[in-house]
């Protein structure tokens, strides 16, 4: 008998735990219950990390100035002329230097000793002749004005011009161009007086008046065994041209 009462009892009971089950179930699903949150999480599982704050980038270089987080720009703007190119700077934009002007010409001065080269060279053709030839050596234009004041050795005076040579305009030197005039030693046919040999000479150059020598003398070397001259001597006008000075 009390074997049956025992069965009963364990029957109620199970039936009553299914219920039970039942109703917990039931108020799961409507909402009106605790849900089951899961097994807690273990103590290796990470922490979140917290955000860090990123820095502000630079502004791209097309914006109108470097802010300052307020709105209120405080760099140059694009307008500001563009910088010389600097060791921290190098892409910037050299600025043009003003073009010089060019340089004026040279003034023409008077040809002298200091600012030009001349060479006394013995000819064969004409006979009894010198040639000499001066260079302007300096930057300026000169001018060659009237003829060769020559002295040969210790003359106190200078020989006369051959009057028919007298050019059309005055010679005019560039820089580096030359002019000619020629020396008559002696006369060909033997006939001068006082004829003797000299082995210096200096030139002499007249100014713009004709009257006076201007700047400093040439003295050109002769042959060493000097030319011979005599009261024939004669000179001829400056030249333009070499073979103007050789036709008298």
């Amino acid at each position: 008998m009390s074997t049956i009462r025992n069965s009963r009892t364990r029957l109620l009971t199970a039936a009553a735990s299914v219920a039970l089950a039942a109703l917990t179930l039931t108020a799961c699903n409507d909402g009106t219950g605790v849900t089951d949150e899961g097994a807690a999480p273990s103590a290796s599982t990470s922490a979140p990390v917290a955000p860090t704050a990123s820095a502000p980038s630079a502004p791209s270089s097309s914006g109108g100035g470097a802010g300052t987080g307020t709105g209120t720009g405080t760099g140059a703007s694009d307008s500001a002329p563009a910088s010389k190119p600097t060791a921290q700077n190098p892409s910037a934009p050299a600025a043009k230097s003003p073009a010089k002007p060019p340089a004026p010409a040279g003034k023409t001065v008077t040809c002298e000793g200091s600012t030009t080269k001349t060479v006394a060279a013995p000819l064969n053709r004409p006979v009894n002749h010198m040639l000499l030839t001066v260079t302007n050596t300096g930057s300026s234009p000169c001018h060659l004005y009237a003829y060769p004041a020559v002295r040969f050795g210790e003359a106190q005076a200078v020989p006369p011009v051959v009057e028919e040579s007298h050019p059309q305009a005055v010679v005019t030197l560039a820089p580096g161009e030359s002019g000619y005039a020629a020396v008559l030693l002696s006369a060909a046919d033997g006939s001068g007086a006082h004829g003797h040999t000299e082995k210096s000479l200096s030139v002499h150059f007249f100014g713009r008046s004709g009257s006076g020598s201007a700047g400093s003398a040439a003295t050109p070397p002769l042959p060493a065994q000097g030319v011979f001259v005599d009261d024939s001597l004669r000179v001829t006008y400056w030249q333009q041209d070499l073979d103007d000075a050789l036709t008298w």
